[in-house]
């Protein structure tokens, strides 16, 4: 799959407290957390600079300081990095409102996923789409660990599944976007990606999903981050290729 647009600039969302990796989160914000020998941010920018980004800029509010002291202006990564102060928070896409200059094709990246996605076959699929925004997707099983059952109208049992198991089509963190969607996007006013999406879809745009069958983690967890951890060091050429 190939594309003859290129897409040079990304937003990596790094302003979130990270609550669910408690204690490690009160020290260290969640996209320097190390996966091996780098924070999980670092690998991420090193995918992003090989898929043809040049420019990034983070969004950051919680220990915001950390981040700018360890990453600079990028250029230790070959990279152009700038920031963005989230004053207050403003859900996982309201913070793009307050990021100039984003003209032409741009990706969006959670600051704390890990995943062998080829970021240029995400590209350029958006791209062949001619959607307004694309979103990365994982097929992830969810166990329910109790009995499930199904009543009518009446009470009645119409059916019961012990211990089932669902499968979700769920967002990776990661987004193509025109920067046309930024006119759904009110400057300073909270906003989450459900609800951009659901205003999109709502406004007849087109959304796509782009279904990945490879490795993908979020470090939500502590068990999260512990199996991404061992995953990485198991085969790190797989997510950082010479």
């Amino acid at each position: 799959m190939s594309s003859n647009r290129i897409c040079s600039r990304s937003v990596v969302l790094a302003g979130g407290k990270g609550t669910r990796l408690l204690p490690y989160t009160r020290i260290i914000p969640k996209p320097l957390m190390p996966i091996g020998d780098k924070p999980i941010l670092e690998i991420m920018l090193r995918q992003m600079k090989r898929a043809g980004i040049r420019q990034v800029t983070l969004t950051v509010g919680y220990l915001g300081d950390l981040l700018k002291l360890f990453f600079q202006d990028g250029s230790r990564l070959g990279l152009q990095i700038d920031y963005v102060e989230e004053a207050k928070p403003l859900g996982t896409s309201g913070p793009l409102a307050n990021v100039e200059g984003l003209t032409d094709t741009f990706l969006v990246t959670n600051g704390d996923v890990l995943t062998d996605l080829d970021l240029r076959e995400l590209i350029a699929y958006h791209h062949q789409q001619g959607a307004i925004a694309t979103i990365a997707a994982h097929k992830r099983k969810v166990n329910i660990n109790l009995g499930v059952m199904e009543l009518d109208g009446h009470d009645t049992v119409q059916h019961y599944i012990e211990k089932p198991t669902i499968d979700y089509l769920v967002s990776m963190g990661i987004y193509v976007f025109e920067p046309r969607v930024l006119d759904y996007i009110p400057k300073g006013e909270y906003l989450d990606f459900p609800d951009l999406v659901n205003q999109l879809v709502a406004a007849g745009e087109r959304v796509c999903g782009y279904v990945y069958k490879g490795y993908w983690e979020d470090l939500g967890r502590p068990d999260d981050y512990e199996r991404a951890t061992v995953d990485f060091e198991k085969d790190r050429a797989r997510f950082l290729p010479e």
